[in-house]
């Protein structure tokens, strides 16, 4: 049994890890708005992106002049995952969601004798990934430097990515990160980048969608410059996402961490109180036994 000391110890420490973990669900929430209205505003953009792409793509589907980004080099036996997640902890299973998504489908590509390389975003899930499919990685990106994140970030890890593709590194590109619902609900996500698939992600094609247009100076070239500003578009919306899902998980697993905090404090004074209580009880008996032994 700990002594009373030990007690008293334990509840001071407890209790500077509560003050500890409700400033950081306040930092987590302030943090939150900003980045769920970044996350919401980049939706439509990313939605309408793909509503051109898919306009463009079928005034050039039986032509020849199709970029490789969209048909692909005709192969799917090396796969490259594009795995984001966060660069810092204490946000609950945010991470470890993400990289359990990523890591089923590496192991479901594997059993059916595909390659799996592996690209990182994020410290967390690289440090998660490497204990079981390091020999995959293959790069890392690292972020902990940006305070906020940018078009600019998003379009280095495109660029990177389609430098891969244009090497012939890989045939298909996924992208796994977390779709941001609400504080308690992020959605892990896996979105194909490469072969380039339009159609799919535009959840918000308009009635014009079906219109006849005509291009200069033609199709091909149009879609040759707008497919890889697509992929490092919907690269930055899964950046925006993972932060507004990175902080609505942090600021709940901190509210948790209060409250168990809160509760293991009040355990602790109780048993503080009756070992306290008992030790003194324990003297008053003593005292009052000696003084009938006189």
């Amino acid at each position: 049994m700990p002594s009373l000391k030990d007690l008293r110890n334990r509840i001071a420490s407890v209790k500077a890890t509560q003050k500890i973990t409700k400033a950081m669900q306040m930092v987590a929430a302030a943090k939150l708005r900003r980045a769920q209205e970044a996350a919401e505003a980049a939706r439509p953009y990313s939605q309408r992106m793909g509503a051109v792409l898919a306009n463009i793509a079928n005034a050039v589907s039986d032509g020849d002049d199709t970029p490789r980004l969209m048909t692909g080099t005709g192969s799917d036996q090396t796969h490259l995952l594009v795995v984001c997640t966060a660069e810092r902890g204490l946000c609950g299973g945010f991470n470890s969601q993400i990289a359990r998504l990523a890591r089923e489908h590496a192991r479901s590509l594997i059993a059916d004798g595909k390659e799996v390389k592996i690209l990182c975003v994020g410290k967390k899930g690289y440090d998660i990934l490497r204990r079981d499919l390091g020999s995959h990685i293959i790069d890392r990106v690292d972020l902990r430097e940006v305070k906020n994140i940018g078009f600019v970030n998003a379009d280095e890890i495109a660029r990177k990515v389609i430098g891969l593709f244009d090497e012939g590194a890989f045939d298909v590109c996924t992208l796994f990160y977390s779709e941001f619902k609400s504080v308690i609900s992020q959605i892990p996500t896996a979105q194909q980048l490469i072969p380039a698939s339009p159609v799919g992600e535009s959840d918000a094609v308009d009635q014009d969608a079906s219109a006849v247009y005509d291009y200069e100076p033609d199709a091909g070239s149009i879609l040759s410059d707008l497919i890889p500003r697509n992929i490092a578009v919907q690269i930055f919306r899964a950046l925006l996402e993972n932060n507004a899902s990175e902080q609505g998980a942090r600021m709940s697993a901190m509210d948790n961490a209060t409250r168990n905090a809160g509760e293991m404090i009040d355990k602790l004074t109780l048993s503080y109180n009756r070992q306290r209580q008992a030790q003194i009880t324990k003297e008053l008996i003593e005292i009052i036994s000696g003084a009938e032994a006189l």
